[in-house]
């Protein structure tokens, strides 16, 4: 048995040598003709398992359609994405609701909480549908909010609304976090607790994130570094030595 919350997400398969994803010639166009958008042009990636990623690049650049597109949220036009050796490109509908629900956290800039609901009733809402879930007050622990499990958003400050958010991701122990823009709403000081969650998450959990952002420094704090340009990938670079949160320059 696991003696802890993170042995016990360590057994359940999240720490892995394998890549986390494997990209290749990946494009996505929306529209047809002169006026069509080329979002994604011919994306190549090798990501391994267990990173924290943060993809740069300024609006337009592709990150998020990326992104999308490795949450299976978005298809391709033309390339293919495996995740730990399954072809997600191939998956039905059917397959990419079942991959989401087990194997795919999303935290997003504005944070979509249920304003009806408490922090702990917001994050139970992913508990029910997991099979392996955390129990609601475990993951708000995880975020350092579990004296805040009673309150409702509006109660809240944007740090905390950002962290339940982050507690309701991990609830259901996802393989890999997607995290787009989750500072940009943010001063400086409560963006470091926010990324100061994500790497204990990344750190403790074996858990891959993948971070969005604008704010080039946040990049000090990640294993690997991919920046894009009009719908390509401009350069990948590896971090030797990594800061941690609390010292990223804002």
């Amino acid at each position: 048995m696991a003696n802890n919350l993170f042995d016990q997400l360590t057994l359940y398969g999240m720490a892995t040598d394998k890549d986390a994803f494997s990209v290749t010639g990946v494009t996505k166009v929306y529209g047809e003709g002169p006026g069509a958008v080329h979002a994604l042009r011919g994306v190549d990636l090798a990501l391994p398992s267990g990173e924290m990623v943060v993809l740069l690049g300024a609006s337009g650049s592709g990150k998020s359609t990326l992104l999308n597109i490795l949450g299976g949220l978005d298809s391709v036009s033309a390339g293919v994405v495996y995740f730990f050796g399954k072809e997600l490109t191939a998956m039905s509908p059917a397959e990419l609701t079942l991959y989401r629900r087990h194997h795919v956290g999303f935290v997003f800039q504005f944070y979509n909480l249920m304003p009806s609901l408490t922090a702990s009733e917001n994050v139970e809402l992913v508990t029910e549908v997991s099979d392996q879930a955390l129990d609601a007050e475990e993951a708000l622990e995880l975020v350092g909010l579990a004296d805040r499990k009673n309150h409702f958003p509006s109660e809240l400050s944007g740090g905390e609304q950002q962290r339940v958010a982050i507690a309701r991701a991990v609830a259901k122990r996802p393989t890999v976090l997607f995290c787009d823009e989750p500072t940009g709403a943010l001063d400086s000081a409560t963006g470091r607790q926010v990324l100061r969650v994500l790497q204990d998450i990344n750190e403790h959990f074996g858990t891959t994130v993948m971070l969005i952002t604008h704010a080039a420094a946040t990049a000090d704090m990640a294993h690997r570094v991919i920046e894009m340009a009009d719908g390509a990938v401009r350069a990948v670079r590896i971090n030797e030595h990594r800061l941690d949160a609390e010292n990223i320059e804002w």
